[in-house]
């Protein structure tokens, strides 16, 4: 408890500098990251994490010392020419994008670490520490590096913020965009720019392996929560800050464990809580829907088999029993004994013993589907030309998603006819 009062309240200087900066690096690439997702840019920030490596050690080579502005300059340009080289072997040459990446990313990557590896023989003194940015050493932030780091995350976000209108329009449609007169090239080099800057700063925290995942998963995790961009990037951002104060948090207590790795795995969780709780796109809520559904379809068959049964001699609260239902519709006995519990629940069907009766509100719902079926076979049959024998599976689809509207629509197109392609009389409402 000491300890986790000790972390939240930010007392010690080193603590304050690792989780501010782990905080703004890592909300920064995720807000970066909602555009590059929207964009379907994921595996461009990949190859951009790749290719900051041999920048960095160029840098290092040419002035002999691990400043961070010059680190982060080298890094950054030779980011943003691995992005100019894959647009030109995309736009220029007969090959496909995801080979353009692969090439980018294995030869940026593969001479970034045979120019690390020349470093550490060089005996250079200076050059210990850099091999931390191939998996991030957010834990050796200091004073001078949370000023450069944070001031530039912090210019990153006002940028976001500043073109957010036209960065939204371009992730969207760029065509419109181009239409309504905004400069697009221009803001595709600067939404670029951002992305290689963001990455620069995030391989400080996260490395140059795993930065792809800081870029993209906070942009993925949050997009299962809403459908306003808006919402999406302060969820981001809020995903991205919870997992790098998390990550910092359990270095703190485990001083062995890499906080880089650990920011990856909290926002990996958090993605995966998403993936599985969100509503309106979370794998329980599509069961649940799911389950709606096949139950909505199962009893609304039941009532429409009821009403079959009572129209023949057109009485409708006659009690029938399970039997003689399955011998007018072939239903498995433990799915319809299912369904006929729920619509005793819901009011829809009255039980007396062991026989059944339809309520009022149940022939409406009976009358409404076999109506629905009845009008689109007669769709499919005058407008489509598909053989009266070949047209119910295709009714018994759509008549449990055929709204009011459209059905009402159907009548006025058939003219509200009387009978169906085989003769049974179309019912309608008194």
């Amino acid at each position: 408890m000491k300890e986790l009062l000790e972390f939240l309240t930010l007392s010690d200087p080193n603590i304050r500098y690792v989780v501010i900066g782990s905080v703004l690096l890592t909300a920064s690439s995720a807000l970066v990251g909602c555009f590059t997702y929207l964009r379907k840019r994921a595996l461009t920030g990949d190859v951009i994490a790749h290719s900051v490596l041999p920048g960095i050690c160029i840098a290092f080579i040419l002035w002999q010392e691990k400043n961070p502005l010059v680190l982060i300059t080298g890094a950054f340009t030779t980011g943003l020419l691995s992005v100019f080289l894959m647009e030109k072997l995309t736009r220029h040459n007969r090959i496909r994008e995801d080979t353009a990446l692969a090439l980018i990313l294995s030869v940026f990557f593969g001479a970034g670490i045979l120019l690390l590896t020349h470093i550490q023989h060089s005996g250079n003194g200076r050059q210990s520490g850099l091999d931390s940015f191939l998996f991030g050493q957010a834990t050796s932030l200091t004073a001078s590096d949370l000023y450069t780091f944070g001031s530039l995350a912090i210019v990153t976000i006002l940028v976001l913020l500043l073109f957010f209108k036209e960065f939204t329009f371009m992730a969207f449609d760029e065509h419109f965009a181009r239409s309504i007169g905004l400069p697009v090239r221009l803001l595709q080099g600067l939404l670029t720019s951002l992305t290689v800057l963001a990455v620069v700063l995030g391989i400080q925290a996260v490395g140059v392996i795993l930065m792809a995942a800081m870029l993209i998963t906070p942009a993925t995790a949050a997009r299962t929560w809403t459908d306003k961009i808006a919402n999406m990037l302060i969820l981001a951002a809020i995903f991205g800050a919870v997992s790098g104060i998390t990550g910092a948090y359990i270095s703190y207590i485990k001083p062995g464990m890499p906080t880089g790795p650990w920011i990856v795995v909290m926002i990996s969780l958090i993605a995966f809580v998403s993936f599985v709780a969100a509503p309106g796109r979370g794998l329980i809520y599509r069961y649940y829907q799911h389950y709606r559904n096949r139950k909505k379809i199962r009893e609304e068959n039941i009532l429409k088999t009821f009403f079959h049964l009572g129209e023949k001699d057109n009485i409708f609260d006659r009690a029938y029993t399970i039997e003689e239902i399955k011998e007018k519709r072939p239903i498995d006995e433990k799915t319809l004994r299912k369904g006929l519990r729920s619509l005793v629940r819901e009011g829809y069907i009255h039980k007396d013993r062991s026989a059944f009766t339809l309520t009022e509100e149940g022939k409406n719902i009976g009358q409404r589907i076999t109506r629905t079926h009845r009008l689109w076979e007669l769709y499919l049959t005058n407008y489509l030309n598909i053989a009266p024998d070949h047209v119910h599976e295709d009714a018994e689809t759509i008549e449990h998603i055929l709204t009011p509207e459209l059905e009402k629509r159907l009548e006025e197109l058939l003219r509200k006819p009387e009978q169906d392609p085989h003769a049974s009389q179309i019912p309608y409402k008194e």
